[in-house]
């Protein structure tokens, strides 16, 4: 095309309405990295008010363990699941011994079951009037120490229970994509088995690796439930109380500052750890697995299946047992209305984040990548965000709209002037939107680039709009992956406790929140049943990450917060 033709071309008043027309596929993407941006700018303008009074004695009192007690976690945390889940991913994806197979999938089960309730189930079994203590002292006297278990030792234990898998999920498929080829070849060059582990498998999986610790670092940062049912203080439980003990919602926002940068330096180590590598490669055939033989077989099966019974077949357990003592009693009215909201929060929830990362999507493919990849990045950053963040943040800043705007414009009208979005369903609605857009992103933007660009060439040939496009081309080809995420967004949705607890309207109870004033109040059994729900509602999303965990990854934080189903 001359420079003539290619003038008259984009300044065409048809070109110009059809470059019109692609501009306006930037709005959803803005409107979504506006809403991240929202809670975030308004916790760090809450430093324009300095609360002294609060802060003498946070700092008199509580910071200085606030802040051991959330490094403490953080270093705890990321050491073991690094270490449970690269050897875990090492034997299952690598080594052939007994029970691999089943192990191999059973092994990310753990994340069907939220933190809380893995920390009351083992709370409830090793406390001091627990089973486990009562045997203890039975056998070796009533005076014999046991391991102090609402310590640091038993948060960071729970926590590597139910985070591993991250570790697990991430580094097996790095290790499946690398074959027995290059271990091979190293031993031939002199090294032994671990010495090509350690020079050649780890640093490749470095990547992978360094993804999943920083999503169970984010998820360890963003927990309230379980360090809750533990009485360990963190900012989390910190923020907690300032909004509801101290009824001083600017400083909870500044403490929930500081919680922010705990979660930039988890960002900042995970682009770090991964340095933009990619791997993308096929996966070998289960044949050139190692075959281990004798003891190391029997080894390898035995710490592959503890790990499974201690993280996921022991809690189930002890839940049945629970729910089944408590008999048909415990299916009354309350419970049916928990389940009615739950479901109604999820749902609506589901609906809009879908839409949204839909939307996104699709315009990003009209738009280009270039021209507004790092505003999707920034959408995309809301995983990041904690619960207890997002709440704060929405509720300053929907308190401050009703307030100065909603409540003028009712007395203009001469309404009465009451709170219109605090309190609302829309507050918490917008939370999930925002917390979980990734986690939707990730399967439709998937699904989106497995369908071929020519199918909307050919469209707009026979005259179609671009909306047409979307709505009779895009949407039944999409199908699949919509409904994955929609279901990822509504099982998270149902289990997300700290939002929930913080901006939930008066009367609407979820599943989530009944296990927590059950937990706060000690009462294990009549926690069972909600609990059970959730890990049950939990196993479908799940299979979907096992089934999904089996493809080659593009290594990058967005679409490893997308396999979250935490």
């Amino acid at each position: 095309m001359t420079d003539t033709a290619l003038m008259h071309y984009t300044t065409h008043p048809g070109a110009r309405r059809r470059q019109w027309r692609a501009r306006l596929w930037h709005l959803p993407v803005w409107l979504m990295a506006g809403l991240v941006l929202l809670p975030v700018s308004v916790i760090v303008l809450s430093w324009g008010n300095a609360q002294t009074e609060i802060w003498q004695h946070l700092i008199q009192t509580q910071l200085g363990r606030l802040l051991e007690n959330t490094v403490i976690l953080l270093v705890g945390v990321g050491l073991w699941t690094l270490i449970l889940g690269v050897s875990l991913a090492w034997l299952t994806s690598v080594c052939e011994f007994p029970g691999r197979r089943w192990l191999d999938w059973a092994l990310m089960l753990p994340l069907a079951v939220p933190t809380y309730v893995v920390a009351f189930v083992f709370l409830a079994l090793t406390d001091y009037s627990g089973p486990i203590q009562s045997l203890w002292r039975d056998w070796l006297g009533p005076d014999t120490p046991f391991l102090p278990v609402r310590g640091p030792l038993g948060v960071v234990f729970i926590m590597t229970c139910v985070l591993y898998p991250y570790v697990y999920m991430l580094a097996r498929t790095a290790f499946i994509a690398q074959g027995r080829g290059l271990a091979d070849a190293a031993r031939l060059l002199g090294r032994g088995p671990w010495g090509s582990f350690w020079h050649v498998a780890l640093p490749m999986a470095r990547p992978a690796i360094a993804v999943g610790v920083s999503l169970a670092l984010m998820e360890t940062l963003a927990d309230f439930g379980a360090v809750a049912v533990f009485n360990y203080d963190t900012f989390t439980t910190a923020i907690y109380k300032s909004w509801f003990g101290f009824f001083n919602l600017t400083a909870a926002a500044q403490l929930a500052s500081l919680l922010l940068l705990f979660v930039a330096l988890a960002l900042f180590a995970e682009q770090k750890g991964r340095g933009g590598s990619r791997f993308h490669q096929t996966p070998k055939r289960d044949a050139e697995r190692y075959h281990l033989t004798g003891v190391r077989a029997w080894l390898a099966s035995g710490f592959c299946l503890s790990v499974f019974v201690v993280a996921f077949a022991i809690p189930i357990g002890q839940l049945l047992i629970w729910t089944l003592a408590e008999g048909a009693e415990a299916l009354n009215q309350r419970y049916w209305a928990l389940i009615r909201h739950t479901f109604i929060l999820g749902g609506s929830a589901a609906l809009i984040t879908t839409l949204f990362a839909l939307l996104v999507a699709y315009g990003q493919r009209l738009v280009g990548k270039q021209q507004i990849g790092g505003t999707v990045r920034l959408a995309s950053l809301g995983y990041a965000l904690p619960g207890s963040v997002l709440a704060v943040g929405i509720m300053i800043a929907f308190a401050f709209i009703d307030q100065e705007l909603i409540n003028r414009v009712q007395g203009w009208l001469g309404l009465p002037q009451q709170q219109l979005l605090v309190g609302s369903l829309l507050a918490l609605i917008l939370a999930y939107a925002i917390r979980f857009f990734s986690v939707a992103f990730g399967p439709v933007q998937s699904a989106l680039e497995r369908i071929r660009p020519s199918y909307q060439e050919a469209a707009h040939s026979l005259g179609a709009s671009q909306w047409r496009v979307l709505l009779i081309v895009y949407l039944p080809l999409l199908t699949p992956g919509l409904l994955t995420a929609a279901l990822l967004v509504l099982v998270d949705t149902m289990k997300e406790m700290p939002a929930t607890l913080l901006l939930r309207p008066f009367g609407w109870d979820t599943l989530a929140v009944r296990i927590y004033e059950l937990t706060d109040e000690g009462q294990w059994r009549r926690a069972a049943l909600p609990a059970l729900t959730l890990v049950m509602l939990s196993i479908a999303p799940v299979m979907l990450m096992i089934r999904r965990s089996r493809l080659p990854i593009r290594m990058s934080s967005a679409q490893g917060a997308a396999l979250s189903a935490k």
